[in-house]
């Protein structure tokens, strides 16, 4: 169908459409857009339709804008303004492909509309498409040579390409055409300064970027961000009495600062340790009540020396009373030597400041203040917490709390001393109390709901989270919009332990929106960087982006919805009702009459709450309803819903598994759990040439990982009793599983394992699981193995011992639900605080010690 062009009145109306778009006054667009189209001449205007459809698409009504434009496209195909507001259209849905297909087409039919070129750039540089960015940039600089932007946006796309050289020479002849007085302060163009020598540097033109530095270093505002990069090329260029003079100045300015010190030992060239320490003497006359100049050296001295420079270092924050001292010190204890020192001098201050409030009564010292002793306490307490002594820790942190009961630090400490020790309930009440001492105080808010989560008691982390949200809206929602992922993603460990695998899907989900949200937040940020000129900051963020799915909230959301999926693989979730009837079956008639009260217990809790949530959705529909009134800019549809019990009953979980495992193979290579949970799902789908990689990457990380131990073992026996193989598939596997571990099969693999790691725990577990996996008999050695804890092995935890526990159990040990008392009792000697070594109804006796017997009293008050 021909273009069919607009008179001059309905022109002028179509201007005005296009107007009250781009000022988002949307109804008044509606009005114009039918003006024009209640006139049969005009009743199939392509353009107008178009208009009409983005018009009511930012309005929230999708399907008919869909309708609209498409309807407008077929009308008129070489419309450059239909198939840019369908590119539109398709970026509102974050199709971003499908948009740059139709800015190409538009571009066919106008090659120089502005406008299309930078949405076109926009979604290029978000693609990633940097050849792509590349030549449109070129076009818009050819277009507009004047416009700054031109010229930046082009110089970035060389950046990014990393053609660093031809970036440096597009900044330099743009900043030839900016007119600026040498005594004159202009951000923006500190800005491009700054940025300009960021290239040169990354260029490797160090000489030519020091030049760069002093040439322009009147017109740069942050003069602090001058000398870092001034005494870090000056390094490179290994003029280091320059350097020196460089780095002093900067200590000067902040002596607090680490990387000053670790600059200024590069200048001098300080290599052997009394070299180094010569440097920290002096900046301890320098700086006498300086911290970092006295924490530095314990990382290099040893013996006497260290002895010596840790006594004073820990004498001036214990009189000062410093809460983070032991932080400070805790990247130290993975050297025994030094935190046997650490320990001989801790408490020999204690011994003394009991005695004569002093440090030491030999060196004649002052008088320390009461306090003194309390924060030596509270070191100690962390002390041996962390050298799991938690017996002793609890003395020390009681000791402290007796002596100054107010003080939340000393509550926060014990909690975690009881988390350590793997009670994680009693951990959660400490924490609660260090909460009740400052209810204003929102870290400690959230350290106590982090405690509750762990401890399962979901509920009560939402109410003490709530303290701090937004009123009318519930806690969790509001959280979620805040994305607030640390409680997300503890919520998801919660649900997952007890077995609520809908809950824990959804919070996963949830952090994964976060993500897609991040990545599409910095749409924004394509022209704001580039206009306000924050172009280091900018480049910086492009990076970011594209490593964000190493960032731990999404390894711990992907991890855990990974495992979930797994286990809904190997366990599909069953009718309800049909578990509960095999359940009653062997109950008496006194226990089933309990069970039927608890029942009616928890369903009446449960349509109480429901009617709770039922009234804050309605508040808050009705919120958003007003909202939605108020507001003319209302853009899109709502997201899908994220219903628990859909996403536990999903038909495929694997396939599900493998969308939250594939950022994790591009990005967190390094990790071996990464590989690992690659396997597991590969091993249940059967792709065995997937399994090889997967193996093969974990085998170049850590080749003795008990984990890795049973996947291969898994993987060896599969391939071996697999027939349905194809033959060079088999070929493949043979040849690799020989390459990588000769020979042996799947059961002398296992035996050289064992005695390879005969003295460690978790290695004879592992090894001890796969005997019984391979062959059943050998329940009893297994069994032997894997309970043995005597003082001779080593890297006994209570993690590993609380899954031999479970492994017993649960089977996997074979049948020996005998041997799981005898070996819980064993470990309840060695782990008197774990809740998973406790004897059996340990629980129910510690509410009754605390006085809880309002269930008891509810039960009778049923019967009755």
């Amino acid at each position: 169908m021909p273009t069919i062009t607009l008179p001059p009145k309905e022109n002028a109306l179509f201007k005005r459409i296009l107007r009250c778009y781009e000022h988002k006054q949307y109804r008044n667009g509606l009005k114009f857009c039918k003006q024009i189209l209640s006139n049969p001449k005009f009743a199939e205007h392509g353009e107008t339709l178009a208009m009409k459809g983005l018009t009511l698409n930012c309005l929230g009504k999708k399907e008919d804008a869909y309708d609209l434009v498409r309807r407008g496209l077929r009308n008129d195909l070489k419309s450059h303004v239909c198939w840019h507001v369908y590119g539109l259209l398709q970026r509102s849905d974050k199709k971003y492909d499908e948009a740059i297909k139709c800015y190409r087409n538009a571009l066919k039919w106008d090659k120089d509309n502005l406008q299309i070129l930078r949405d076109l750039s926009l979604l290029q540089i978000q693609m990633r498409d940097l050849e792509g960015y590349r030549e449109t940039r070129y076009q818009l600089l050819q277009l507009r040579p004047a416009q700054r932007a031109s010229w930046i946006g082009y110089a970035i796309a060389y950046h990014l390409l990393e053609d660093y050289e031809m970036a440096a020479k597009i900044i330099e002849e743009f900043r030839k055409t900016q007119q600026t007085s040498p005594d004159k302060v202009d951000y923006e163009y500190s800005e491009l300064l700054l940025y300009q020598n960021q290239v040169l540097r990354e260029a490797g033109l160090n000489k030519e970027a020091l030049e760069h530095l002093s040439n322009y270093e009147k017109q740069i505002c942050d003069k602090l961000a001058v000398e870092e990069t001034r005494g870090e090329l000056l390094l490179r260029l290994e003029r280091m009495e320059e350097a020196t003079k460089v780095y002093r100045h900067l200590q000067e300015r902040n002596p607090e600062n680490w990387c000053y010190y670790h600059g200024l030992e590069k200048s001098l060239k300080a290599e052997t340790v009394d070299e180094k320490r010569k440097i920290y003497e002096e900046a301890w006359e320098q700086y006498p009540k300086g911290l970092v100049p006295r924490r530095l050296p314990l990382n290099f001295l040893s013996g006497v020396k260290f002895r010596e420079c840790l006594d004073r270092y820990l004498r001036l924050n214990f009189s000062k009373g410093c809460p983070p001292v032991f932080t400070t010190l805790k990247s130290l204890y993975h050297d025994k030597e030094k935190v046997a020192i650490i320990e001989e001098l801790v408490v020999g201050y204690e011994t003394s400041l009991k005695g004569c409030r002093m440090f030491n009564q030999n060196d004649g010292g002052k008088e320390e203040p009461p306090t003194t002793l309390l924060w030596v306490q509270y070191f100690l307490a962390q002390h041996y917490n962390m050298v799991g002594q938690q017996t002793l820790a609890l003395e020390y942190i009681n000791a402290a709390i007796e002596s100054t009961p107010t003080l939340i630090e000393l509550f926060v400490i014990k909690a975690k001393i009881y988390k350590h020790a793997g009670n994680i309930k009693e951990a959660a009440q400490w924490m609660d109390e260090a909460q009740a001492l400052d209810t204003a105080d929102r870290f400690i808010n959230s350290k106590c709901a982090k405690y509750m989560l762990k401890a399962g008691l979901v509920k009560e982390a939402e109410e003490m989270c709530s303290k701090f949200t937004r009123e009318g809206a519930s806690a969790v929602e509001n959280l979620n919009e805040m994305q607030c992922m640390w409680f997300q993603t503890e919520c998801a460990l919660a649900y997952k332990g007890m077995n609520k695998y809908g809950d824990a899907l959804k919070k996963c989900h949830e952090i994964e929106r976060h993500f897609v949200e991040i990545t599409d937040d910095q749409f924004d940020f394509h022209t704001y960087c580039m206009r306000k000129m924050t172009l280091r900051s900018y480049v910086d963020l492009l990076k970011l982006e594209d490593l964000l799915r190493q960032h731990p909230f999404y390894y711990k959301a992907a991890r855990t919805a990974i495992q979930i999926y797994l286990g809904l693989h190997d366990n599909p979730l069953t009718d309800d009702s049909k578990e509960m009837q095999a359940d009653t079956a062997n109950l008496s008639d006194k226990e089933l009459k309990k069970l039927r009260n608890k029942q009616r217990r928890a369903q009446k809790k449960a349509q109480l709450e429901e009617e709770k949530k039922t009234a804050e959705k309605e508040k808050q529909l009705k919120n958003q309803k007003k909202k939605k009134e108020d507001d003319d800019e209302e853009i899109g549809g709502p997201k899908e819903e994220l219903i628990p019990d859909k996403l536990a009953k999903v038909e495929n979980p694997l396939e599900e598994a493998v969308k939250f495992l594939t950022p994790l193979k591009h990005l967190v290579r390094d990790k071996i759990d990464t590989h690992l949970l690659a396997f597991e799902i590969y091993f249940r789908k059967e792709k065995y040439l997937l399994m090889l990689q997967s193996v093969k990457r974990a085998v170049a990380i850590d080749r003795d990982n008990p984990w890795l131990h049973q996947c291969l073992v898994r993987f060896f026996k599969g391939v071996s009793e697999s027939t349905d193989l194809p033959v060079a598939v088999r070929t493949v596997l043979k040849q690799e599983i020989t390459r990588l571990f000769g020979d042996s099969n799947a059961s002398s693999f296992n035996q050289e394992y064992l005695s390879k790691h005969s003295r460690s725990i978790p290695h004879r577990v592992a090894a001890a699981k796969m005997m019984v996996y391979m062959d059943s008999s050998t329940e009893t050695k297994a069994m032997e193995l894997a309970t043995s804890i005597d003082e001779s092995l080593v890297n006994r935890t209570i993690v590993i011992c609380t899954d031999v526990l479970e492994s017993l159990g649960n089977g996997v040990l074979g049948d020996c639900k005998e041997r799981a008392e005898a070996y819980r009792a064993a470990c309840h000697k060695l782990y008197p605080y774990t809740l998973a070594f406790m004897p059996p109804g340990y629980e129910e006796s510690a509410k009754m010690a605390n006085g809880d017997t309002s269930m008891e009293t509810e039960e009778l008050t049923n019967e009755m």
